[in-house]
């Protein structure tokens, strides 16, 4: 094959689970030309996940989905964890009203999810997908990544370049070991044996809501399973005791005795059992040159947060906004530098606390379970940790370095009001950088004003009073969270985090001037007198 031959992309991915269909989505949406190759040439047909957060509920809604996801989802309920006695130690609030709007967690059926991810990403012209073709060999110079991919039937091999390579391959990730990353690994390390369930038609199971049973003798996860077609799935996951071994979990009539006490044989339809290895490990790693991991390449997780599949979509959301400026020439490719210590820290913070509940109901040993339980009743456990915020990356520092409160934290998001039209704030304002200001806007400077319009953010007004240029918060998310934490006026990022806020009006052209050093430092070029035809070019 000559040189010329070699067909080139703007990114090749490796892998076609949920977070490369994601990764592609947000770029070909973007305008740039992607390529999959996955080995497999039918989707892997059973569920895995079975939740996404609020977070990236707004995240897929943004990406075009909002109409879809009602239909294909369901509201998270009460997450509780019981001990033997079915005394509570713990409640984790999943169906209160989250800061993106909507409840905390969305429960879904991962292959009906991965079919709506599948029609929109195929509907997207930039994108080219090759199933069928095994990643065999990731290599790279100073110009481009290049992959050497086999036909697993046939055997035949091609060659493809792009700008970049992003490995969305899984735990045992070829691009992982091709940038030479080693993995942290935390110690954790459980077998569960997995089990999918479709009651039958009409059937009402006598069972909690979403509860992990902390019992010694078996201890026991209960949570749904998502919604198909109007009917709603339900799994249980059963830890292996010290005596058993994978393989005889694995047995369906060990599965039916396992289920007994809560589902009957007659009651219900087992559509997956497996046992899986629950671990916690850490890519040292995320990035090479033109080489990136993303997903399960760079992490594993203890499902008991329902944060696996969530964290891989993070890193998407966190890549997409920067590969665009990059693929656009509006970059260089040092801000890649910002993904992983944006992420990792985020990541290892997630990952901590899926430890901290996963240690709290793996415990087989009926004395340490009694003293599990005397330590929550009396009060000894501290509560779980604060889910966590950026922490480093393109953030507003003080004078001393230190990330200035609040930036890092998740923007708020909920339905405004401008004039006739209401909608929820992305899709009313748009994405990409956005100057929210409380009551009234601030006075900008010429150069700050520039600096906006160079980058395409877009400047708005909320308020609770109807006036021109206001947007009405209909849900009354942003005045109060703005009140809460002291913000006059607050920078957000193309991917809801934000850069930075100020208390008070006058300061605001200081932190338009931060963010513009900040993203020049990082490889961002702006050219502010360009303004008038920058914005679009920009916007992410």
């Amino acid at each position: 094959m000559t040189t010329s031959a070699i067909p080139f992309y703007d990114v090749v991915q490796i892998g076609y689970g949920p977070v490369s269909e994601i990764m592609a989505l947000s770029l070909a949406r973007q305008g740039h030309k992607v390529a999959i190759f996955e080995r497999w040439r039918e989707r892997y047909a059973l569920p895995r996940a079975v939740c996404i957060d609020h977070e990236l509920y707004r995240v897929l809604s943004a990406l075009g989905m909002s109409q879809q996801l009602p239909a294909v989802s369901h509201a998270g309920p009460h997450y509780k964890w019981f001990n033997a006695e079915w005394k509570e130690l713990l409640s984790i609030d999943w169906e209160s009203e989250s800061i993106s709007g909507g409840p905390e967690v969305n429960f879904v059926h991962q292959p009906t999810l991965e079919k709506m991810f599948e029609e929109v990403v195929q509907a997207r012209p930039e994108v080219t997908l090759n199933l069928g073709w095994e990643a065999v060999e990731a290599t790279q110079t100073a110009d481009y990544a290049q992959l050497v991919v086999r036909d697993t039937e046939s055997g035949e091999t091609r060659t493809v370049r792009c700008k970049y390579l992003i490995g969305a391959d899984g735990a045992n990730s070829l691009v992982r070991q091709a940038i030479g990353s080693t993995q942290e690994d935390r110690g954790f390390e459980a077998d569960w044996l997995v089990i999918d369930v479709l009651p039958n038609e009409g059937v009402t199971l006598d069972i909690p809501p979403a509860a992990q049973y902390c019992n010694p003798i078996r201890p026991t996860t209960i949570v749904p399973a998502g919604i198909k077609d109007g009917r709603y799935f339900r799994r249980w996951e059963f830890m292996r005791l010290p005596h058993e071994t994978a393989a005889e979990l694995e047995h369906e009539h060990v599965a039916w005795d396992l289920l007994e006490p809560w589902v009957k044989r007659d009651q219900a339809t087992i559509v997956r059992h497996k046992v899986y290895t629950f671990r916690s490990l850490l890519a040292n790693t995320w990035r090479k040159g033109r080489m990136l991991i993303a997903g399960d390449a760079a992490h594993v997780m203890p499902p008991f947060m329902g944060q696996g599949m969530c964290a891989g979509l993070r890193d998407d959301w966190n890549l997409a906004w920067k590969l665009d400026l990059i693929l656009k020439g509006h970059a260089d490719d040092t801000l890649l530098d910002t993904y992983q210590p944006e992420r990792r820290p985020h990541v290892s913070d997630v990952i901590d606390l899926s430890m901290f509940l996963g240690k709290i109901i793996c415990i087989p040993d009926a004395d340490k379970a009694a003293e599990r339980d005397e330590a929550f009743f009396s009060g000894k456990v501290p509560p779980p940790p604060a889910f966590p915020s950026l922490t480093d990356g393109i953030l507003r520092r003080d004078a001393d370095g230190a990330v200035q409160a609040p930036a890092g934290l998740l923007s708020p998001h909920g339905t405004v009001r401008s004039g006739e039209r209401q909608g929820r704030f992305d899709e009313v304002v748009g994405l990409g950088f956005v100057l929210v200001s409380r009551g009234s806007a601030p006075s900008l400077g010429s150069s700050q004003r520039a600096f906006l319009d160079a980058i395409g953010a877009k400047r708005v007004v909320v308020g609770n009073i109807a006036a021109r240029g206001t947007l009405i918060d209909v849900d009354h998310k942003y005045l109060p969270y703005m009140e809460q934490h002291g913000i006059q006026t607050m920078l957000v990022r193309p991917d809801f985090y934000l850069y930075g806020a100020v208390a008070n009006a006058r300061d605001v052209n200081g932190l338009v001037d931060d963010l513009a050093a900040d993203l020049k430092r990082h490889g961002v070029h702006v050219q502010a007198e360009q303004s008038e035809q920058a914005p679009q070019a920009l916007a992410a």
